[in-house]
């Protein structure tokens, strides 16, 4: 997708049009807090919500045929709520009952938080991190003597397995749900003002749907180095990169870039 047909097809004066429509490439919000819905009320905005990619369930004959024994190891990572729940419906399918010295490993509060829908947090031993992949690393650390399962999904950051293979700590990566394009069939056009996407999938997503996608006045937002990369890889121009110093979040950043575009009208 390097060579795409989105190359070349971005208007290089697009930064001089308003944006004055959005759309996320993520499900709607279930809370009407979403600072998208205060961006929107703010600059008289247009936003939209619409998820560009899905989450399938591997079959439990299909994880069967990788033949990994869950109970063979000590701890688990869990990424995601994703994660979580696939990983216990495997364990359900499988009938799996986790044993209580079982360790769990988790990127953050929320993740670890979600875990009280099938276990008991205070019987179980738990280990977060601050928010990262990165910041769980330490943590793992310290216990690099356990065996981790790592329940993932097949489209997966090379991170964590690449950490635990270069620290010599035993570990499986076990692959319990698949990550794919969303059928965006029923979107006439994609033609906003702006693209919100958060994932490498969700540019993949775009052009499954929409092979003949050109930029033009489409200001691309990206969410992150690796989605980054992929939209300069699918040849199209990236106009608003997040997480930035000032702007840790893509609605800060999109605020960031249309306070600027009100800047240079003024001049």
């Amino acid at each position: 997708m390097s060579e795409s047909k989105a190359k070349g097809t971005a208007n290089p004066e697009r930064y001089k049009i308003p944006i004055k429509s959005i759309l996320v490439t993520q499900p709607q919000p279930t809370t009407d807090n979403s600072p998208y819905l205060s961006i929107a009320e703010k600059y008289d905005i247009k936003v939209d919500f619409r998820a560009f990619i899905e989450v399938e369930p591997v079959p439990f004959k299909e994880f069967r045929k990788d033949k990994v024994d869950i109970l063979s190891h000590t701890a688990i990572i869990f990424t995601s709520r994703n994660a979580v729940d696939h990983f216990f419906r495997i364990c359900q399918e499988s009938k799996i009952e986790m044993p209580a010295d079982m360790k769990y490993f988790c990127i953050s509060d929320q993740t670890a938080y979600y875990l009280q829908k099938y276990i008991t947090l205070r019987k179980r031993k738990l280990f977060v991190g601050e928010k990262t992949a990165k910041d769980l690393f330490e943590v793992i650390k310290k216990h690099k003597n356990e065996k981790f399962l790592f329940p993932c999904s097949n489209i997966r950051k090379e991170d964590i397995p690449e950490f635990l293979a270069s620290n010599k700590i035993k570990h499986t990566e076990a692959i319990i749900y698949k990550t794919v394009a969303a059928d965006l069939s029923d979107l006439d056009d994609v033609t906003y003002d702006c693209l919100a996407f958060f994932s490498p999938s969700g540019i993949h997503s775009l052009f499954i749907n929409f092979p003949d996608f050109k930029q033009n006045n489409t200001r691309i937002a990206a969410f992150g180095p690796t989605t980054a990369k992929a939209v300069i890889d699918a040849g199209l121009e990236l106009d608003i990169e997040a997480p930035l110093p000032n702007a840790p979040s893509m609605t800060g950043a999109i605020e960031v870039y249309i306070q600027n575009q009100a800047k240079k009208g003024k001049k």
